[in-house]
């Protein structure tokens, strides 16, 4: 609704009223010829005259007048609300609308660097095992080939993070327990958890039914995990709870790290934004856009205790086509 456009008619009622109300006023005030006293500028007007008479219509103009002035007002405080609310609804749309072009431009480039990169990394694997066979036991070229081999994985790691942002793939939708993909994802890091002296806590009930794609759910929810498992290189508690709301089925994942900056939480689910060293700040953005394709949405939040807690929210339908 365009505010500017609706003050030509509330100035077009306005004037309409005033008008009604000085022809009200005008009739009130001339002489009534049907009655001769009237007429006779002579003849006295009586106290039970037409003075009270006026009198009453006067007050009932003021009263309609004061009506139509409240009403005129509640109707301009009503226009101001829907042009406020309409407004940062269009902010909200036109920032979303801003965020998939950005998305769109980064991921056609992130494809296409990723490919390339690809391609080179398969011919050099390739050549660091035969170097490998090679160098037999020299124990010292080993260890220098050992760290070339954990740079081009690393890389590796970073081009399939690419790839995974870039493909957007609809959702393959299947009904799976949501607690054995827990147990599953916590099973595989359990050598890091126990390392660095972190206390797992999981709180789902064992007959949690979810339907989504489960592979798309499970590289999410391991995002999550080492985000955690990050943030807590000197050991923490790691709680992983699940519960249905009317908003949906919701996952969180918190752990007793520093938690998230109001710089941070505000650009968490930004592409290529990180605040670790040699992070790709692709991680969360992978998150965001994995459970948006099943028509959720992401929380983030610090805890009160201390912490970061991520909250991955699936609609109810989600939760309807697996019962």
């Amino acid at each position: 609704m365009d505010y500017q456009a609706g003050l030509p008619k509330l100035q077009t009622f306005t004037r309409k009223r005033n008008q009604q109300a000085e022809r009200k006023a005008m009739r009130i005030f001339q002489p009534d010829n049907s009655n001769p006293r009237d007429s006779n500028p002579e003849t006295p007007v009586s106290p039970a005259g037409r003075l009270p008479d006026r009198d009453a219509d006067l007050e009932t103009v003021l009263a309609a007048w004061n009506d139509a002035t409240v009403r005129l007002q509640q109707t301009h405080e009503t226009l101001r609300t829907e042009v406020a609310h309409l407004t940062c609804e269009l902010e909200r749309k036109n920032a979303e609308l801003a965020r998939r072009n950005r998305l769109a431009d980064l991921g056609r480039m992130a494809s296409h660097v990723a490919h390339e990169v690809r391609n080179t990394l398969v011919p050099v694997s390739l050549y660091t095992t035969l170097l490998r066979r090679q160098l037999g036991q020299d124990a010292s070229s080993l260890e220098i080939l050992a760290k070339i081999e954990a740079g081009f994985h690393a890389l590796n790691a970073t081009v399939n993070d690419l790839l995974s942002f870039t493909a957007n793939r609809p959702p393959q939708w299947q009904t799976f327990l949501v607690r054995d993909l827990i147990d599953e994802i916590c099973e595989s890091l359990s050598p890091q958890i126990t390392a660095q002296y972190v206390t797992l806590d999981v709180d789902i009930p064992p007959n949690m039914l979810l339907s989504a794609d489960r592979e798309m759910v499970r590289r999410a929810l391991l995002n999550l995990v080492l985000n955690a498992l990050d943030a807590m290189p000197r050991g923490g508690d790691l709680v992983i709870t699940a519960m249905t709301t009317r908003a949906g089925l919701e996952i969180e994942v918190a752990d007793s790290g520093p938690g998230f900056s109001e710089k941070t939480k505000g650009r968490a689910f930004e592409p290529f934004y990180s605040t670790k060293s040699g992070g790709t700040g692709l991680g969360l953005a992978i998150v965001y856009q994995i459970v948006e394709s099943h028509g959720g949405h992401v929380i983030a939040a610090n805890c009160p205790e201390g912490g970061a807690a991520l909250t991955l929210v699936f609609p109810p339908r989600a939760m309807e086509a697996a019962a």
